[in-house]
This record gives C-alpha cells, sequence and structure tokens, in this order.
C-alpha cells in the first residue's frame, strides 16, 4: 500500500516492533523462559531514568513478546535480588553493591539469568537502562522470551556516540530519543543559532534537555552562531559571552558543542586566508585564498581559548570539540601546526575516511566527502590522532556508522554491513592506537534503527561475539534460518558493490544526492524545486553537471570513462543482490515480510539511483561531443543516442515511482526535505521530454543553417 508523506514517522515510533515471537518455538533446557506471572521489579527510590526503562521493558515483554507482566515498586530491591522468584530486578550498583562491585565504566552492566531471576545492575541508571536494552536483544535474537542462563558483565567501548534525527531536523520525538538508546546511542545533535533557536526556528533546550536525560542521552550543540570579531579584539569577550555565553547561560545543561569551521569561521589574521567570513566576501571580487573556515588558521588557538572561557563561565565540564573537518586536505604540516597549539582542554575531532587519494585504471580520484566505499582511516585522519596522542588530546571522529553517508542522499541507511564491518574494525583500531574514544555518527542526514544499526551496536559493546556470528544470528532474526544464506549473500553484494562507488563533489552535489530525480540539462539550466520549509532544499544539489576539478585528483575528462566503469560494476552487484533478496523473501515467514519488502525496495531505488548517474555522466559525454562537432550530419547521430539515453533515463524514473510511493522515507532528507517523491519523479520526466521535444528541436535547426 501507498504511503502518505512523511508516513514513515510512524514506523519511527514502534520502537517494539510487534510480534516479533515464533510462537512455537520451545526453551531449551539451559534457556530461563520469562512468561506470564514474572514480575519486573525495582527500587520505590528509583529516579526517572530507571522507572522509564523498567516501563519500556513491560512494554517490550507485551507488544514484542505476547507477555503481560507486573512491575512491582520495592523498598528493598537487594532482598528482592537475593531471594525473589520469577522476576526481573532492574538497580544501579548502589543498590546491589555485591553485584556491581566490578563495574567500572559509565553505562557498563551485568546480567545474570538464572531460572528463577534475571538480575541487570548497572554501573549507573543509564547502564541499568543499557543491561535492559541488551535483555531485549537477546530474547530478539531468540525470537522467544528464553535467553541462555548467564553472568555477563559488558562495557560500551565509545562515548559519546553523537547523532542528528533522522525524524526531522533538530527534532526529537520520544520514540526516536527511545530508539537510539535501545540503540547504544548516547548524545544527540542539534544545530544551534541562538539561545532556544535552531536552523528550523523557536525550540526549548532545556525541556530537550529533560526529556533527553530520561533515555540516558545528552545533548550537544551544534554550532551555528556567527563568530564576528577576532578574539583579539578589545570587545572580544563580551561580544562571545552574548553568543556562545548566551547559550549556555540559558542551558547549562548541554554537555558539550560542535565547532566546525564552515559554520563557524572568523575573521582570521592568518595570511594563508581571506580574512573574511565566507558569507562577507564580495562575490565580484575574484577569490583566490580559502575562508578561514577552510584553513587551519594559526589564531584558531587564540579564538578556541576564548570560546571555551565563555563557556565554561556557566558550564565548567562542557565538552569543546573541535572538528578539522574543512582543512583536511591542507598540507600535513600546517594541519599538525594547528593541533600542536590547540589550547589545553579542547577535544579534536576529525573524519575518519575523507581526503584519501586512490588509484585506479591510471588516475587518481579523491574522497570528497563522506563515503563508505573506504573503509578507512585515512591519511588526513591518520596523522591528525597521530599528533592528538602525543599531545594527549581527547580524540573523536566523524565515523558515519549511524549507517548514512553522502553517497546516496535520500535513503535512510546503507544496506552494507560487510563494509561497515571494515570500518568498525578499523575504528577499534583507531582506539588501540590512538585512543579514539568518541563517535559523531551521522550529519544532518539523519540515524535510522535497521539491522545495520544493530550490528554496529553489537561491535561497540565488549564482550561481544564475531561479527560473521552476529551477522548470520541477524539475518536469521529478521528472515529465517532457510533465507539466511540468501540474505548474506546479498549483503555481501551490496557490500562489494560500494567499494565501486567514487566519491566526487559532482555526484554527490548531483545525481547521487536526490538519485532518479536528477535532471539531465542540455543547454537551459533549471533548479529543483523544494519545500519551501527546507533548511537546504536544492540548494545543496548543483544541477548543471559536470566534472568539478581540482590540484589533488585527475582531470574530469580522465576520470568519466573510470568512473563509468566502476559504477556499472556496482550496478550489477547490487541488481544480483536484489536478486538474492528476492529469493530469500520466498523463505521468509509472513510477519517478517514488510520489513523485508521494505529492504528490497530501498535496494531497487539504490539501483536506480546508480542506473541515473551512469546516464549523467554518459549525458555529459555526449554533449561535449555534440557541442564540439560542426558537422550536422555527425551531430545529429550524436542527437539520436542522446535521445535514446534520454528515454531510457524516463523507464528509469518511471520505474522508481513505485518505491517511493510505497515508502515515504525514500526521496527525503532531513535538510532538503522530499526531493525523490513522486512529485520530483514526475517534474523530471517533463523536464526531460521538455529537453527531447523543444531543446532538441531548436538545436536541431541552428544544426539545419549549416551546410557543409
Amino acid at each position: 500500500m501507498a504511503e502518505r508523506k512523511y508516513e514513515f514517522r510512524k514506523r519511527l515510533e514502534e520502537v517494539h516492533k510487534p510480534n516479533r515471537r515464533d510462537l512455537d518455538r520451545k526453551p531449551k533446557q539451559d534457556e530461563v523462559a520469562i512468561a506470564e506471572g514474572w514480575q519486573i521489579v525495582i527500587s520505590e527510590s528509583s529516579g526517572p531514568l530507571v522507572r522509564n526503562v523498567a516501563q519500556d521493558l513491560q512494554d517490550y515483554l507485551l507488544v514484542s513478546m505476547r507477555i503481560s507482566v507486573l512491575l512491582r515498586l520495592v523498598s528493598n530491591v537487594e532482598e528482592a535480588a537475593v531471594s525473589g522468584e520469577r522476576v526481573i530486578v532492574l538497580a544501579a550498583a548502589e543498590e546491589l553493591p555485591e553485584l556491581g562491585k566490578e563495574l567500572e565504566k559509565p553505562r557498563s552492566y551485568r546480567l545474570v539469568a538464572s531460572p528463577d531471576r534475571i538480575l541487570i545492575c548497572g554501573k549507573d541508571e543509564r547502564g541499568v537502562g543499557q543491561g535492559s536494552y541488551y535483555l531485549e536483544d537477546l530474547m530478539n535474537l531468540s525470537e522467544a522470551p528464553y535467553i541462555a542462563e548467564q553472568d555477563i558483565s559488558r562495557e560500551p567501548l565509545f562515548s559519546p556516540r553523537m547523532v542528528h534525527s533522522g525524524w526531522g531536523l533538530d527534532r526529537y520525538p520520544d520514540s526516536h530519543l527511545n530508539a537510539m538508546a535501545h540503540s547504544g546511542i548516547d548524545a544527540i545533535l542539534v544545530m544551534i543559532k541562538d539561545a532556544d533557536k535552531t536552523t528550523e526556528g523557536y525550540q526549548d533546550f532545556n525541556y530537550l534537555v529533560d526529556r533527553a536525560e530520561l533515555y540516558g542521552i545528552d545533548v550537544y550543540m551544534y554550532s551555528y552562531l556567527v563568530s564576528g570579531k577576532h578574539p583579539s579584539e578589545p570587545d572580544a569577550e563580551q561580544y562571545y559571552d552574548g553568543t556562545y555565553g548566551k547559550v549556555f547561560k540559558a542551558c547549562p545543561r548541554l554537555k558539550g558543542v560542535i565547532l566546525v569551521g564552515e559554520s563557524c569561521e572568523f575573521p582570521s589574521k592568518d595570511p594563508n586566508t581571506t580574512g573574511k567570513l565566507r558569507l562577507d566576501w564580495n562575490i565580484d571580487e575574484p577569490q583566490t585564498k580559502p575562508s578561514p573556515g577552510w584553513w587551519p588558521c594559526y589564531d584558531y588557538p587564540e579564538w578556541l581559548t576564548l570560546i571555551k572561557k565563555v563557556i565554561h563561565k556557566h558550564n565548567q565540564g562542557a565538552d569543546i570539540v573541535f572538528w578539522t573537518y574543512n582543512w583536511g586536505w591542507a598540507p600535513k604540516e600546517d594541519r599538525l601546526r594547528l593541533i600542536e597549539a590547540l589550547p589545553e582542554g579542547i577535544t579534536l575531532q576529525c573524519t575518519f575516511e575523507m581526503f584519501e587519494q586512490t588509484k585506479r585504471d591510471g588516475v587518481t580520484n579523491v574522497g570528497v566527502d563522506y563515503t563508505a566505499s573506504f573503509a578507512g582511516p585515512g591519511a588526513y585522519f591518520s596523522s591528525e590522532a597521530e599528533a592528538a596522542k602525543k599531545r594527549n588530546i581527547k580524540l573523536y571522529t566523524m565515523s558515519n556508522t549511524g549507517g548514512l553517508t553522502w553517497d546516496i542522499g535520500v535513503i535512510p541507511y546503507e544496506p552494507i554491513p560487510y563494509q561497515w564491518a571494515k570500518r568498525h574494525a578499523a575504528l577499534l583500531k583507531a582506539q588501540e592506537d590512538w585512543g579514539l574514544s568518541g563517535l559523531m555518527e551521522s550529519h544532518h542526514f539523519g540515524w535510522w534503527p535497521s539491522f545495520v544499526s544493530d550490528l554496529t551496536k553489537w561491535t561497540y559493546w565488549s564482550p561481544s561475539p564475531p561479527a560473521e556470528a552476529t551477522f548470520q544470528a541477524v539475518a536469521q532474526r529478521d528472515f529465517s534460518s532457510e533465507a539466511a544464506p540468501l540474505v548474506l549473500k546479498a549483503w555481501q553484494l551490496w557490500s562489494e558493490g560500494i567499494t565501486n562507488y567514487i566519491a566526487t563533489n559532482e555526484d554527490q552535489y548531483g545525481p547521487f544526492r536526490v538519485g532518479p530525480s536528477y535532471p539531465l540539462v542540455f543547454c537551459r539550466s533549471v533548479k529543483m524545486p523544494a519545500a519551501w520549509h527546507a533548511m537546504f532544499g536544492s540548494d545543496i544539489i548543483e544541477t548543471n553537471y559536470k566534472p568539478i576539478e581540482g590540484p589533488r585528483q585527475s582531470l574530469g575528462v580522465s576520470r568519466v570513462d573510470v568512473e563509468i566503469k566502476h559504477l556499472e560494476r556496482m550496478a550489477s552487484l547490487w541488481e544480483q543482490g536484489n536478486e538474492s533478496l528476492e529469493q530469500a523473501l520466498l523463505l521468509t515467514p509472513a510477519r517478517k515480510q514488510c520489513e523485508g519488502q521494505l529492504l528490497l525496495g530501498m535496494n531497487r531505488f539504490i539501483l536506480h539511483a546508480v542506473r541515473t548517474t551512469l546516464h549523467v555522466k554518459q549525458f555529459w559525454k555526449l554533449k561535449q561531443r555534440l557541442f564540439n562537432e560542426p558537422d550536422p550530419a555527425r551531430a545529429e547521430a550524436v542527437l539520436v543516442e542522446m535521445e535514446q539515453l534520454l528515454a531510457d533515463e524516463i523507464a528509469n524514473a518511471e520505474a522508481t515511482i513505485p518505491l517511493v510511493e510505497a515508502d515515504s522515507r525514500l526521496g527525503w532528507e532531513p535538510s532538503m526535505e522530499y526531493m525523490t517523491d513522486a512529485e520530483h519523479l514526475y517534474w523530471k520526466i517533463a523536464h526531460t521530454r521538455s529537453v527531447l521535444e523543444s531543446e532538441f528541436a531548436d538545436y536541431r535547426k541552428s544544426l539545419a543553417l549549416t551546410q557543409i
């Protein structure tokens, strides 16, 4: 059935998937079986978070496992843990000191399951929550309210794990926060322009912090504040006290702030830059130097010292995170000189895979923005991580392991678990080598709960089973034991397919940003329609497709054929993966079909996006031939090729329409809003027909005026 726009949000509200239970499944001899008559027990002195967790577990057992259990408050939770029967006891270490005495890390927990009781003891209240969610994970894999008898202590490997909202830009309903907490995420990001002001307008930040705390989640400010003064100016402290200081005074419980060049540049005095903010530059004046937000300016440490000072007036422990995203391309010596000069108490964040030069078939490409095609780490990250370790600076990375990058801009996640596993392993190695401790896992394209986020969660806790064992278990959970081999084959094919993706600016700001709604422009420029309320809308889409040149990569005319070759390989692998999933769905029970069909629809959409990008590149090549061909007869032959290509792309767009009508999340991204819904696809088809019927006709008239 077709979904209305934004109806995907109803699916996001289902934190506990209904009817996960396999009613034919019987408990094994060594399994604890939760049944009617069991109780969830917490202390009557428990705080709001633990009470929320207990009610959540009660709801899970009812919705997912079809069991109704009583939730009970007791005065002595330790007594219930020792002698209670048919109870699930949830408590922090201070209430169960013997059980929790060896827990060290915040959010860590111990789970003890015996025939008569299940005990979950957290190092703190957030640990209680994570232990309860782990119990849910075990039952989900079991597909029944049964878990093996065990005594296990587990701890998180990364904190914070920060994400943006996948529900809507800077919007965090309770259900979305709850899903994040279940996935092990412990921090959210809000794009802030002023106190209680986001990029979309008013929001009560203190209320958001209150609600996030109920799920064990912190709130970070992603700064969009204007920094109009150099820190050396006499009134600079007063100025920044009225911006950063104002926000933290109004909401002192914000966990920290993310500072990235393009969003919070200041008028640096570094002679390598323009010395002006990007938006203050006179567009009529040639710009031969980068804006300060795109260069590792020598005076960033002075600026950071002042920002830290005004923020710490109101929150002494606020995490000041300095992100070097914008100048990873700059010379190594300039970047490292800045890190060596950073003030004490600043956290450094570096993007994990960007700016890496790779060679394919004799040409050089550069990873210009977030991509999962390269697992990482890149040389830029490695160099800065090593410098951070030497200085004993706390290190975070933008990892994108929320499940999505800019590879394809309007899907909820990239279903490439074997490639994600390579990144997971690389991140764990970076923790071992350089002390990597925190992750930003998505940007404004947001976070979506999926089997990929489940696999990520398993990786980011210790101990956990090997990745291959987790893949097998999750494939069986979501499909069936009979279907699992075919599902794993599909995952492997898609994971191999993404390695053939070559990240370029022209593609990631072009056809791969929006997929099959992307227009093929001939002579007349066109702007894609966008929602009035979108933060960016179509402003981050370049429709006049052409290779974007840069000194660190080969010329576009050299790159394009290599890119076409690899995208054709990607399309073939994706199609094979889709066929394998189709076969798997024939072996999947009815209660799991909905999720399986959504996965298949998304992967069909991805294949159409790859085909659009191929058509766009081929169209660009034909335009170069046509515009440089004076002979009317030869030009006509090129036009005929172009007509066939446009006809193929119309068919590709038409085939995409049922997919976006069936799944309202496809074609949407929080900062752009809908860009590839049915309306945009119809618009693209109409535009393509106008090229065929009007622009080509005019071109032929001009050709007829020439005789050779």
